[in-house]
């Protein structure tokens, strides 16, 4: 049977970076573009989009950036391609992540299809969850789709460990609010009511008053003690569910295990989502080196962490904006 033609590869490639503008990225940055030549899709990162105060070595920018990637991948996948993937392909661009081609055709598998058809449906969650437990079978699973990607997928299950992990993102909250380049970094990023940029954090996506979990992680403030964001609470006053606590972590900590993270984490969440489980994220201990350092060597056995979650059933997740692709990808035919 012979391969696609040039046209029909084109369109398979831009479809796949179409799909990958839903990906989640730190405060919906959406830190890629694209450029689609010769028959390959180049991801690049976006250097304008990355958070200078928060994100210094760009880390939290690439695991974006994977994720994007791995929505390129399985994107092609589930239309029944085996695409050619090279990472950090040339030491001279650095913002050159990756470069995809299609492969051989051989149809696509059942596994690819399911999370191909969650790419849209997947929403960051931000708040407390219901009781509804996430089943164990479940995370089981998680952590097997991280394996797969080389990324380790724990959840958390020692109480007194969880604990620790809610007061160090409490803390780094706290001292992040207090400082005043952080705030304004995270102000470009914060969209108020009405607003219609595709970008960033906007009002509906966080409830107006801070949601209370137990134990409590805490949020971030995207409306600046202004009231922004949809009235409803988990279980009305009563704290909502913590969730399952969860991290991704890394043997080494690398631009290239960067990516890696992104696209385990993505694998990790389109396959929850399929089983009607979201993630809210808290990367605030993260952005602190001192506070990261003490969760590798104290809680996560030297492994590196690369992201804190909370999984669980919510009520109800409402998405994030995306900017069109023709802002990001670049053709050049």
């Amino acid at each position: 049977m012979s391969g696609p033609t040039d046209d029909e590869t084109t369109e398979m490639l831009r479809a796949a970076a179409g799909a990958a503008a839903w990906a989640p990225s730190v405060h919906n940055t959406q830190p890629w573009s694209f450029v689609l030549s010769g028959g390959e899709l180049g991801l690049r990162a976006d250097a304008d989009r990355l958070l200078r105060v928060g994100d210094t070595s760009g880390r939290q920018m690439l695991i974006s950036c994977g994720a994007a990637l791995f929505n390129v991948h399985v994107a092609l996948l589930a239309k029944g391609q085996r695409p050619q993937l090279r990472v950090l392909p040339d030491p001279d661009r650095p913002n050159l992540l990756a470069t995809v081609r299609l492969g051989e055709s051989d149809g696509a598998d059942e596994h690819s299809r399911m999370l191909y058809d969650q790419i849209e449906l997947r929403h960051t969650h931000r708040g407390g969850f219901t009781d509804d437990p996430v089943p164990a079978e479940l995370l089981r699973v998680l952590t097997l789709e991280a394996e797969a990607e080389g990324a380790l997928f724990t959840p958390v299950a020692s109480p007194s460990a969880v604990r620790v992990i809610a007061a160090l993102t409490t803390a780094a909250q706290e001292v992040q609010e207090q400082d005043l380049a952080f705030s304004l970094e995270l102000l470009r990023w914060s969209r108020p009511p009405g607003d219609t940029r595709r970008e960033g954090v906007p009002a509906h996506a966080y409830p107006a008053a801070p949601s209370r979990t137990e134990p409590q992680f805490d949020q971030r403030d995207y409306a600046h003690g202004r009231g922004w964001g949809f009235e409803r609470q988990v279980g009305g006053q009563a704290p909502g569910h913590a969730g399952v606590v969860a991290v991704i972590t890394t043997a080494e900590d690398r631009r290239k295990d960067w990516l890696t993270t992104g696209q385990a984490l993505q694998r990790v969440l389109l396959r929850a989502c399929a089983h009607g489980v979201s993630a809210a994220f808290h990367t605030q201990a993260l952005e602190m080196h001192h506070l990261r350092e003490f969760l590798r060597e104290e809680l996560l056995s030297g492994e590196h962490p690369q992201m804190i979650m909370r999984l669980g059933v919510p009520e109800e997740t409402l998405g994030t904006p995306r900017r069109p692709l023709d802002d990001m990808l670049e053709e050049d035919l």
